[in-house]
Protein backbone atom coordinates (compact mmCIF):
# COMPACT_ATOMS: atom_id res chain seq x y z
CA UNK A 1 0.00 0.00 0.00
CA UNK A 2 2.69 2.20 0.78
CA UNK A 3 4.21 1.91 -2.91
CA UNK A 4 1.27 3.45 -4.64
CA UNK A 5 0.69 6.12 -1.72
CA UNK A 6 4.53 7.25 -2.24
CA UNK A 7 4.14 7.36 -6.31
CA UNK A 8 0.88 9.20 -5.66
CA UNK A 9 2.42 11.65 -4.10
CA UNK A 10 4.97 11.77 -6.33
CA UNK A 11 2.57 12.47 -9.76
CA UNK A 12 0.98 15.12 -7.79
CA UNK A 13 4.30 16.41 -7.16
CA UNK A 14 5.36 16.30 -10.35
CA UNK A 15 1.84 18.30 -11.59
CA UNK A 16 1.80 20.67 -9.63
CA UNK A 17 5.24 21.91 -9.87
CA UNK A 18 5.17 21.29 -13.85
CA UNK A 19 1.69 23.74 -13.50
CA UNK A 20 2.54 26.20 -11.08
CA UNK A 21 6.14 27.32 -12.69
CA UNK A 22 4.05 26.91 -16.28
CA UNK A 23 1.23 29.23 -15.02
CA UNK A 24 3.54 31.60 -13.48
CA UNK A 25 5.98 31.58 -16.39
CA UNK A 26 3.54 32.52 -19.08
CA UNK A 27 1.33 35.11 -17.64
CA UNK A 28 4.96 36.77 -17.23
CA UNK A 29 5.50 36.23 -21.07
CA UNK A 30 1.35 37.62 -21.75
CA UNK A 31 2.46 40.41 -19.88
CA UNK A 32 6.08 40.93 -21.80
CA UNK A 33 4.30 39.97 -25.44
CA UNK A 34 1.54 42.16 -24.12
CA UNK A 35 3.47 45.22 -24.20
CA UNK A 36 5.38 44.06 -27.37
CA UNK A 37 2.56 43.95 -29.05
CA UNK A 38 1.17 47.03 -27.78
CA UNK A 39 4.62 49.25 -28.91
CA UNK A 40 4.62 47.34 -32.38
CA UNK A 41 0.54 48.59 -33.02
CA UNK A 42 2.25 52.14 -32.10
CA UNK A 43 5.37 51.95 -33.96
CA UNK A 44 4.35 49.96 -37.04
CA UNK A 45 1.39 50.02 -39.77
CA UNK A 46 -1.45 46.83 -39.56
CA UNK A 47 0.03 45.20 -42.32
CA UNK A 48 3.50 44.34 -40.57
CA UNK A 49 1.06 42.61 -38.20
CA UNK A 50 -0.91 40.70 -40.84
CA UNK A 51 2.48 39.59 -42.01
CA UNK A 52 3.07 38.50 -38.61
CA UNK A 53 0.41 36.37 -38.34
CA UNK A 54 0.24 35.25 -42.23
CA UNK A 55 4.14 33.75 -42.02
CA UNK A 56 3.54 32.28 -38.46
CA UNK A 57 0.88 30.03 -39.63
CA UNK A 58 2.43 28.90 -43.06
CA UNK A 59 5.02 27.60 -40.93
CA UNK A 60 2.15 25.95 -39.03
CA UNK A 61 0.80 24.23 -42.07
CA UNK A 62 4.66 23.34 -42.78
CA UNK A 63 4.73 21.45 -39.59
CA UNK A 64 2.81 19.06 -40.88
CA UNK A 65 5.44 17.37 -41.30
CA UNK A 66 6.58 16.62 -38.23
CA UNK A 67 3.51 13.67 -38.68
CA UNK A 68 2.64 13.50 -35.42
CA UNK A 69 5.82 11.03 -34.57
CA UNK A 70 6.30 13.92 -31.21
CA UNK A 71 3.12 12.19 -29.41
CA UNK A 72 3.64 8.55 -30.71
CA UNK A 73 7.31 8.48 -29.37
CA UNK A 74 6.62 9.88 -26.21
CA UNK A 75 4.19 7.56 -25.36
CA UNK A 76 6.16 4.84 -25.71
CA UNK A 77 8.85 6.52 -23.03
CA UNK A 78 6.66 6.45 -20.89
CA UNK A 79 6.74 2.56 -19.97
CA UNK A 80 10.20 2.10 -19.95
CA UNK A 81 11.10 5.85 -18.20
CA UNK A 82 8.66 4.02 -15.48
CA UNK A 83 10.86 0.82 -15.24
CA UNK A 84 13.98 2.91 -15.82
CA UNK A 85 14.84 0.84 -18.48
CA UNK A 86 17.60 3.41 -19.96
CA UNK A 87 18.38 1.22 -23.26
CA UNK A 88 15.41 1.60 -24.51
CA UNK A 89 15.20 5.52 -23.69
CA UNK A 90 18.57 5.25 -25.99
CA UNK A 91 17.12 3.63 -28.76
CA UNK A 92 13.88 5.87 -28.88
CA UNK A 93 16.13 8.83 -28.59
CA UNK A 94 18.36 7.99 -31.62
CA UNK A 95 14.49 7.14 -33.46
CA UNK A 96 13.46 10.39 -32.57
CA UNK A 97 17.07 12.83 -33.34
CA UNK A 98 16.80 10.93 -36.87
CA UNK A 99 13.34 11.47 -37.38
CA UNK A 100 13.41 14.66 -36.63
CA UNK A 101 16.05 16.11 -38.64
CA UNK A 102 14.45 14.28 -41.54
CA UNK A 103 11.53 16.54 -40.37
CA UNK A 104 13.43 20.32 -40.51
CA UNK A 105 14.75 19.15 -43.85
CA UNK A 106 11.69 18.66 -45.16
CA UNK A 107 10.18 22.08 -43.23
CA UNK A 108 13.20 23.89 -44.77
CA UNK A 109 12.41 22.93 -48.39
CA UNK A 110 8.90 23.16 -48.16
CA UNK A 111 9.19 26.32 -46.68
CA UNK A 112 11.30 27.88 -50.03
CA UNK A 113 8.67 26.08 -52.21
CA UNK A 114 6.16 28.57 -50.61
CA UNK A 115 7.73 31.89 -51.81
CA UNK A 116 7.40 32.09 -55.23
CA UNK A 117 3.35 31.36 -54.57
CA UNK A 118 3.95 34.37 -51.67
CA UNK A 119 1.16 36.91 -53.75
CA UNK A 120 -1.40 34.26 -53.75
CA UNK A 121 -1.73 34.34 -50.27
CA UNK A 122 -1.74 38.28 -49.99
CA UNK A 123 -4.91 40.05 -51.16
CA UNK A 124 -3.07 43.25 -52.00
CA UNK A 125 0.81 42.51 -50.70
CA UNK A 126 1.15 45.29 -48.58
CA UNK A 127 4.55 47.54 -49.57
CA UNK A 128 6.98 46.03 -47.48
CA UNK A 129 11.03 45.77 -47.93
CA UNK A 130 12.59 42.50 -47.54
CA UNK A 131 9.61 40.96 -47.99
CA UNK A 132 11.31 37.28 -48.54
CA UNK A 133 14.31 37.74 -46.45
CA UNK A 134 11.35 38.38 -43.54
CA UNK A 135 9.71 35.04 -44.31
CA UNK A 136 13.46 33.32 -44.37
CA UNK A 137 14.30 34.15 -40.45
CA UNK A 138 10.41 33.00 -39.75
CA UNK A 139 11.20 29.70 -41.71
CA UNK A 140 14.97 29.70 -40.17
CA UNK A 141 13.62 29.66 -36.23
CA UNK A 142 11.17 27.61 -36.96
CA UNK A 143 13.54 24.85 -38.79
CA UNK A 144 16.21 25.37 -35.83
CA UNK A 145 13.69 23.76 -33.07
CA UNK A 146 13.18 20.70 -34.57
CA UNK A 147 16.30 20.03 -34.49
CA UNK A 148 16.45 19.93 -30.72
CA UNK A 149 13.15 18.50 -29.93
CA UNK A 150 13.85 14.96 -28.98
CA UNK A 151 15.59 16.33 -25.79
CA UNK A 152 13.11 18.60 -25.06
CA UNK A 153 10.54 15.40 -25.59
CA UNK A 154 12.49 13.49 -22.82
CA UNK A 155 12.84 16.39 -20.69
CA UNK A 156 9.31 16.38 -20.12
CA UNK A 157 8.26 12.86 -20.98
CA UNK A 158 10.37 12.72 -17.25
CA UNK A 159 7.65 15.16 -15.57
CA UNK A 160 10.39 17.79 -15.32
CA UNK A 161 8.60 20.17 -17.91
CA UNK A 162 9.28 23.04 -15.44
CA UNK A 163 12.53 23.05 -17.35
CA UNK A 164 11.95 23.68 -20.64
CA UNK A 165 9.41 26.52 -19.69
CA UNK A 166 12.04 28.45 -17.29
CA UNK A 167 14.73 28.63 -20.69
CA UNK A 168 11.76 29.29 -22.86
CA UNK A 169 10.33 32.00 -20.43
CA UNK A 170 13.98 33.83 -20.03
CA UNK A 171 14.36 33.60 -23.53
CA UNK A 172 11.06 34.83 -25.19
CA UNK A 173 11.88 38.34 -21.92
CA UNK A 174 14.85 39.01 -23.67
CA UNK A 175 13.61 38.60 -27.03
CA UNK A 176 10.74 41.31 -26.16
CA UNK A 177 13.18 43.69 -24.30
CA UNK A 178 15.59 43.71 -27.13
CA UNK A 179 12.35 44.16 -29.47
CA UNK A 180 10.55 47.13 -27.88
CA UNK A 181 14.36 48.45 -27.85
CA UNK A 182 14.49 48.14 -31.35
CA UNK A 183 10.91 49.25 -32.23
CA UNK A 184 11.33 52.62 -30.12
CA UNK A 185 14.37 53.19 -31.43
CA UNK A 186 14.48 51.80 -34.93
CA UNK A 187 10.88 50.36 -35.93
CA UNK A 188 13.37 48.33 -38.28
CA UNK A 189 10.68 45.27 -38.68
CA UNK A 190 13.63 43.15 -40.25
CA UNK A 191 15.59 43.39 -37.33
CA UNK A 192 12.53 42.97 -35.04
CA UNK A 193 12.53 39.54 -36.54
CA UNK A 194 16.08 38.95 -36.40
CA UNK A 195 16.13 38.89 -32.69
CA UNK A 196 13.52 36.51 -32.19
CA UNK A 197 15.23 34.12 -34.34
CA UNK A 198 18.34 34.47 -32.25
CA UNK A 199 16.80 34.33 -29.13
CA UNK A 200 14.63 30.90 -30.37
CA UNK A 201 17.94 28.86 -31.75
CA UNK A 202 19.80 29.83 -28.21
CA UNK A 203 16.69 28.68 -26.31
CA UNK A 204 17.15 25.38 -28.20
CA UNK A 205 20.62 25.40 -27.45
CA UNK A 206 20.32 25.40 -23.92
CA UNK A 207 17.85 23.01 -23.45
CA UNK A 208 20.06 21.07 -25.56
CA UNK A 209 23.01 21.22 -22.99
CA UNK A 210 20.75 20.88 -19.65
CA UNK A 211 19.18 17.63 -21.21
CA UNK A 212 22.77 16.33 -21.86
CA UNK A 213 23.91 16.85 -18.29
CA UNK A 214 20.59 15.40 -17.01
CA UNK A 215 20.94 12.51 -19.07
CA UNK A 216 24.65 11.60 -19.84
CA UNK A 217 23.15 8.49 -21.61
CA UNK A 218 22.07 11.34 -24.77
CA UNK A 219 26.01 11.52 -25.91
CA UNK A 220 26.26 6.41 -25.85
CA UNK A 221 27.04 5.57 -29.04
CA UNK A 222 26.06 1.65 -28.21
CA UNK A 223 22.52 1.87 -29.21
CA UNK A 224 20.47 -1.12 -30.13
CA UNK A 225 17.74 -0.48 -33.18
CA UNK A 226 14.34 -1.09 -31.69
CA UNK A 227 13.14 -4.29 -31.68
CA UNK A 228 10.77 -4.35 -35.38
CA UNK A 229 7.68 -4.79 -33.45
CA UNK A 230 7.92 -1.85 -31.12
CA UNK A 231 8.89 -0.01 -34.46
CA UNK A 232 5.65 -1.26 -36.33
CA UNK A 233 4.05 0.26 -32.81
CA UNK A 234 5.14 3.70 -33.37
CA UNK A 235 4.53 3.45 -36.82
CA UNK A 236 0.92 2.66 -36.76
CA UNK A 237 0.75 5.54 -33.93
CA UNK A 238 2.58 7.87 -36.32
CA UNK A 239 -0.16 7.05 -38.87
CA UNK A 240 -2.66 7.95 -36.96
CA UNK A 241 -1.23 11.02 -35.57
CA UNK A 242 -0.77 12.46 -39.18
CA UNK A 243 -4.38 12.25 -39.64
CA UNK A 244 -4.67 14.11 -36.19
CA UNK A 245 -2.13 16.93 -37.03
CA UNK A 246 -4.29 17.39 -40.23
CA UNK A 247 -7.01 18.30 -38.57
CA UNK A 248 -5.56 20.13 -36.15
CA UNK A 249 -3.64 22.20 -38.65
CA UNK A 250 -7.10 22.94 -40.84
CA UNK A 251 -8.96 24.00 -38.06
CA UNK A 252 -6.36 26.17 -35.54
CA UNK A 253 -3.89 27.46 -38.38
CA UNK A 254 -5.88 28.79 -41.40
CA UNK A 255 -8.09 31.35 -39.81
CA UNK A 256 -5.29 34.01 -41.32
CA UNK A 257 -4.18 32.37 -44.59
CA UNK A 258 -8.35 32.76 -45.34
CA UNK A 259 -8.54 35.93 -43.74
CA UNK A 260 -5.70 36.94 -45.76
CA UNK A 261 -6.94 35.46 -48.69
CA UNK A 262 -11.03 35.90 -48.12
CA UNK A 263 -10.86 39.45 -46.69
CA UNK A 264 -7.48 40.93 -46.54
CA UNK A 265 -4.34 42.09 -44.55
CA UNK A 266 -6.24 44.45 -42.97
CA UNK A 267 -8.74 42.15 -41.47
CA UNK A 268 -5.87 39.47 -40.35
CA UNK A 269 -3.93 42.64 -38.66
CA UNK A 270 -6.96 43.06 -36.45
CA UNK A 271 -7.45 39.42 -35.60
CA UNK A 272 -3.88 39.17 -35.11
CA UNK A 273 -4.31 41.24 -31.75
CA UNK A 274 -7.62 39.37 -30.97
CA UNK A 275 -5.26 36.52 -31.26
CA UNK A 276 -2.60 37.67 -29.02
CA UNK A 277 -4.57 38.19 -26.11
CA UNK A 278 -6.50 34.81 -26.52
CA UNK A 279 -3.54 32.44 -27.27
CA UNK A 280 -1.96 33.68 -24.45
CA UNK A 281 -4.44 33.09 -22.06
CA UNK A 282 -5.18 29.67 -23.73
CA UNK A 283 -1.62 28.78 -23.60
CA UNK A 284 -1.32 29.75 -20.02
CA UNK A 285 -4.48 27.47 -19.34
CA UNK A 286 -2.91 24.57 -21.49
CA UNK A 287 0.07 24.73 -20.16
CA UNK A 288 -1.56 23.84 -16.83
CA UNK A 289 -3.01 20.63 -18.41
CA UNK A 290 0.65 19.92 -20.43
CA UNK A 291 2.17 19.71 -17.18
CA UNK A 292 -0.32 16.98 -15.89
CA UNK A 293 -0.06 14.76 -19.57
CA UNK A 294 3.38 13.08 -18.12
CA UNK A 295 1.95 11.93 -15.07
CA UNK A 296 -1.24 10.82 -16.90
CA UNK A 297 1.04 8.50 -18.68
CA UNK A 298 2.73 7.06 -15.40
CA UNK A 299 -0.91 6.94 -14.09
CA UNK A 300 -1.73 4.99 -16.77
CA UNK A 301 0.78 2.62 -17.20
CA UNK A 302 0.90 1.51 -13.58
CA UNK A 303 -2.75 1.80 -12.87
CA UNK A 304 -6.31 0.64 -13.47
CA UNK A 305 -8.68 2.05 -15.74
CA UNK A 306 -11.21 3.23 -12.87
CA UNK A 307 -8.91 5.59 -10.88
CA UNK A 308 -7.71 6.69 -14.31
CA UNK A 309 -11.41 7.84 -14.69
CA UNK A 310 -11.84 9.33 -11.77
CA UNK A 311 -8.61 11.14 -12.26
CA UNK A 312 -10.02 12.53 -15.83
CA UNK A 313 -13.58 13.31 -14.47
CA UNK A 314 -11.79 15.57 -12.05
CA UNK A 315 -9.49 16.74 -14.59
CA UNK A 316 -12.49 18.30 -17.02
CA UNK A 317 -14.17 19.47 -14.17
CA UNK A 318 -11.23 21.06 -13.39
CA UNK A 319 -10.62 22.42 -17.48
CA UNK A 320 -14.37 23.93 -17.11
CA UNK A 321 -14.05 26.19 -14.14
CA UNK A 322 -10.62 27.94 -15.98
CA UNK A 323 -12.21 28.09 -19.14
CA UNK A 324 -15.53 28.76 -18.39
CA UNK A 325 -14.25 31.49 -16.09
CA UNK A 326 -11.58 32.78 -19.01
CA UNK A 327 -14.16 32.79 -21.85
CA UNK A 328 -16.72 34.79 -19.51
CA UNK A 329 -13.72 37.45 -18.70
CA UNK A 330 -12.50 37.58 -22.44
CA UNK A 331 -16.09 38.88 -23.60
CA UNK A 332 -16.63 41.14 -21.19
CA UNK A 333 -12.92 42.69 -21.39
CA UNK A 334 -10.97 42.22 -24.43
CA UNK A 335 -13.06 44.86 -26.78
CA UNK A 336 -12.49 47.67 -24.16
CA UNK A 337 -8.64 46.09 -23.52
CA UNK A 338 -8.09 46.26 -27.47
CA UNK A 339 -9.62 49.79 -27.55
CA UNK A 340 -7.70 50.65 -25.14
CA UNK A 341 -4.20 49.31 -26.06
CA UNK A 342 -4.30 49.50 -30.17
CA UNK A 343 -7.24 52.00 -30.67
CA UNK A 344 -10.97 51.60 -31.66
CA UNK A 345 -9.94 51.21 -35.02
CA UNK A 346 -8.09 47.89 -33.74
CA UNK A 347 -11.46 46.42 -32.38
CA UNK A 348 -13.91 43.94 -34.12
CA UNK A 349 -17.36 43.61 -34.14
CA UNK A 350 -19.45 42.39 -30.98
CA UNK A 351 -20.77 39.43 -32.89
CA UNK A 352 -17.22 38.20 -33.92
CA UNK A 353 -15.77 38.88 -30.47
CA UNK A 354 -18.64 36.21 -28.91
CA UNK A 355 -17.78 34.14 -32.04
CA UNK A 356 -14.28 34.02 -31.15
CA UNK A 357 -15.19 33.05 -27.53
CA UNK A 358 -17.07 30.29 -28.01
CA UNK A 359 -14.25 29.10 -30.14
CA UNK A 360 -11.43 29.73 -27.07
CA UNK A 361 -14.47 27.97 -24.59
CA UNK A 362 -15.03 24.80 -27.28
CA UNK A 363 -11.35 24.32 -27.62
CA UNK A 364 -10.82 24.95 -23.54
CA UNK A 365 -13.06 21.89 -22.98
CA UNK A 366 -11.31 19.12 -24.91
CA UNK A 367 -8.05 20.06 -23.02
CA UNK A 368 -8.53 17.15 -20.62
CA UNK A 369 -10.07 14.77 -23.19
CA UNK A 370 -6.78 15.28 -25.69
CA UNK A 371 -4.35 15.29 -22.88
CA UNK A 372 -5.80 11.75 -21.32
CA UNK A 373 -5.91 10.86 -24.91
CA UNK A 374 -2.33 11.36 -25.48
CA UNK A 375 -0.73 10.06 -22.65
CA UNK A 376 -2.92 7.34 -22.71
CA UNK A 377 -2.18 6.34 -26.21
CA UNK A 378 -5.53 6.35 -27.78
CA UNK A 379 -4.22 7.41 -31.28
CA UNK A 380 -6.16 4.81 -33.69
CA UNK A 381 -9.83 4.67 -33.33
CA UNK A 382 -10.47 8.12 -34.08
CA UNK A 383 -7.81 8.52 -37.11
CA UNK A 384 -10.61 9.52 -39.41
CA UNK A 385 -12.22 12.17 -37.77
CA UNK A 386 -9.49 14.92 -38.37
CA UNK A 387 -10.16 14.32 -41.84
CA UNK A 388 -13.78 14.98 -41.22
CA UNK A 389 -12.66 17.66 -39.18
CA UNK A 390 -10.63 19.45 -41.90
CA UNK A 391 -12.90 19.14 -44.63
CA UNK A 392 -15.85 20.83 -42.74
CA UNK A 393 -13.78 23.29 -41.41
CA UNK A 394 -12.22 24.48 -44.56
CA UNK A 395 -15.43 24.20 -46.46
CA UNK A 396 -17.61 25.73 -43.96
CA UNK A 397 -15.17 28.97 -43.37
CA UNK A 398 -14.40 29.46 -46.99
CA UNK A 399 -18.50 29.15 -48.06
CA UNK A 400 -19.24 31.60 -45.28
CA UNK A 401 -16.40 33.83 -45.51
CA UNK A 402 -17.56 34.68 -49.13
CA UNK A 403 -20.96 35.54 -47.85
CA UNK A 404 -20.23 37.02 -43.85
CA UNK A 405 -16.24 37.68 -44.34
CA UNK A 406 -14.64 37.50 -41.03
CA UNK A 407 -17.08 36.22 -38.96
CA UNK A 408 -17.73 33.43 -41.54
CA UNK A 409 -14.05 32.11 -41.31
CA UNK A 410 -14.55 31.99 -37.80
CA UNK A 411 -17.72 30.10 -37.68
CA UNK A 412 -16.78 27.40 -39.69
CA UNK A 413 -14.47 26.77 -36.73
CA UNK A 414 -17.28 26.02 -34.66
CA UNK A 415 -19.36 23.86 -36.98
CA UNK A 416 -16.41 21.71 -38.02
CA UNK A 417 -15.35 21.48 -33.79
CA UNK A 418 -19.13 20.74 -32.74
CA UNK A 419 -19.32 18.10 -35.78
CA UNK A 420 -16.71 16.07 -34.79
CA UNK A 421 -14.14 16.24 -31.80
CA UNK A 422 -16.69 17.26 -29.77
CA UNK A 423 -18.18 13.76 -29.59
CA UNK A 424 -15.60 11.65 -31.20
CA UNK A 425 -12.71 12.14 -28.72
CA UNK A 426 -14.95 11.38 -25.55
CA UNK A 427 -16.41 8.48 -27.18
CA UNK A 428 -13.52 7.04 -27.94
CA UNK A 429 -11.76 7.77 -24.64
CA UNK A 430 -14.61 6.09 -22.68
CA UNK A 431 -15.20 3.45 -25.27
CA UNK A 432 -11.95 2.58 -25.54
CA UNK A 433 -9.53 2.93 -22.47
CA UNK A 434 -12.29 3.52 -19.79
CA UNK A 435 -14.54 0.99 -20.68
CA UNK A 436 -17.93 2.45 -19.57
CA UNK A 437 -20.38 4.23 -21.32
CA UNK A 438 -19.70 8.33 -22.10
CA UNK A 439 -23.01 9.56 -21.45
CA UNK A 440 -22.24 10.74 -18.00
CA UNK A 441 -19.47 13.11 -19.57
CA UNK A 442 -21.95 14.12 -22.36
CA UNK A 443 -24.52 15.26 -19.38
CA UNK A 444 -21.50 17.25 -17.60
CA UNK A 445 -20.38 18.84 -20.76
CA UNK A 446 -24.48 19.95 -20.66
CA UNK A 447 -24.34 21.21 -17.70
CA UNK A 448 -21.09 23.07 -17.55
CA UNK A 449 -21.72 24.92 -21.22
CA UNK A 450 -25.40 25.74 -20.06
CA UNK A 451 -24.26 27.47 -16.43
CA UNK A 452 -21.30 29.45 -17.85
CA UNK A 453 -24.03 30.59 -20.35
CA UNK A 454 -26.13 31.69 -18.09
CA UNK A 455 -23.72 32.97 -16.03
CA UNK A 456 -21.82 34.94 -18.97
CA UNK A 457 -25.92 36.53 -20.00
CA UNK A 458 -26.31 38.06 -16.43
CA UNK A 459 -22.86 39.32 -15.85
CA UNK A 460 -22.73 40.88 -19.46
CA UNK A 461 -26.12 42.72 -17.56
CA UNK A 462 -24.32 43.90 -14.88
CA UNK A 463 -21.52 44.66 -17.33
CA UNK A 464 -23.45 46.94 -20.04
CA UNK A 465 -22.92 50.96 -19.72
CA UNK A 466 -19.73 50.56 -17.74
CA UNK A 467 -17.66 52.17 -20.97
CA UNK A 468 -13.99 51.07 -21.70
CA UNK A 469 -11.46 52.90 -19.04
CA UNK A 470 -9.00 51.53 -17.21
CA UNK A 471 -10.93 51.85 -14.14
CA UNK A 472 -14.28 50.25 -16.01
CA UNK A 473 -12.29 47.47 -17.39
CA UNK A 474 -10.68 46.90 -13.62
CA UNK A 475 -14.58 46.59 -12.73
CA UNK A 476 -15.92 44.47 -15.04
CA UNK A 477 -12.59 41.85 -14.36
CA UNK A 478 -14.01 42.28 -10.72
CA UNK A 479 -17.34 41.31 -11.46
CA UNK A 480 -17.04 38.24 -13.53
CA UNK A 481 -14.18 36.92 -11.41
CA UNK A 482 -16.24 37.40 -8.21
CA UNK A 483 -19.40 36.16 -9.43
CA UNK A 484 -18.35 33.37 -11.66
CA UNK A 485 -16.43 31.87 -8.87
CA UNK A 486 -18.76 32.44 -6.19
CA UNK A 487 -21.28 31.10 -8.64
CA UNK A 488 -19.35 27.59 -9.15
CA UNK A 489 -18.23 27.26 -5.55
CA UNK A 490 -22.12 27.33 -4.63
CA UNK A 491 -22.96 25.08 -7.35
CA UNK A 492 -20.63 22.50 -7.82
CA UNK A 493 -18.76 22.21 -3.71
CA UNK A 494 -20.35 18.71 -2.83
CA UNK A 495 -19.68 17.13 -6.38
CA UNK A 496 -17.24 14.21 -5.98
CA UNK A 497 -14.67 15.99 -8.52
CA UNK A 498 -14.08 18.87 -6.43
CA UNK A 499 -13.71 17.18 -3.04
CA UNK A 500 -10.92 14.62 -5.52
CA UNK A 501 -9.02 18.26 -6.22
CA UNK A 502 -9.53 19.32 -2.86
CA UNK A 503 -8.01 16.05 -1.21
CA UNK A 504 -5.43 16.64 -4.04
CA UNK A 505 -4.59 19.91 -2.78
CA UNK A 506 -4.58 18.82 0.98
CA UNK A 507 -2.30 16.22 -0.02
CA UNK A 508 0.35 18.10 -1.06
CA UNK A 509 0.13 20.77 1.07
CA UNK A 510 0.44 18.41 3.99
CA UNK A 511 3.54 17.06 2.34
CA UNK A 512 5.35 20.73 1.67
CA UNK A 513 4.00 21.85 5.24
CA UNK A 514 3.81 18.78 7.47
CA UNK A 515 4.47 20.98 10.38
CA UNK A 516 1.35 23.22 10.39
CA UNK A 517 -0.88 20.18 9.38
CA UNK A 518 0.35 18.44 13.08
CA UNK A 519 -0.56 21.83 14.77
Amino acid sequence: MNKPESEEKSRTEYSARNMTVAVIAQALSILAGFCTRMVFTHTLSREYAGVNGLFSNILSVLALSELGAGAAITYALYKPIAAGDIEKQKSLMRLFRRFYRLVALVIFTGGLTVIPFMDLLMKNRPDIDHLVLIYLLYLSGAVSSYLMTHKRMLIETHQLSYICVLYQTGSLLAQYALQVVVLLTSGNFLLYISIATVCTILNNLAISRRADKLYPFLRDRDIRELPEGERREIVQNTRALLLHKIGGVAVNNTDNLLLSSLVGLTSNGLYSNYYLIIHSIRQVLNQTFQGLTASVGNLGAATDPARVRRVFEATFFMGQWMFGLAAICIAELIDPVVALCFGPSYVFSRDITLILCVIFYLTGMRQATMVFRNSLGIFWYDRYKPLAEAAINLGASIVLGLKLGTAGVFLGTIISTVATSLWVEPLMLYRHFLHVPARSYFLRYGLYASVTALLWYGEDLLCRGLGGGVWAIALRLAVCVTVTNLAYLLLYHRTKEFQLLLDKGRLLLERRLPGWFRR
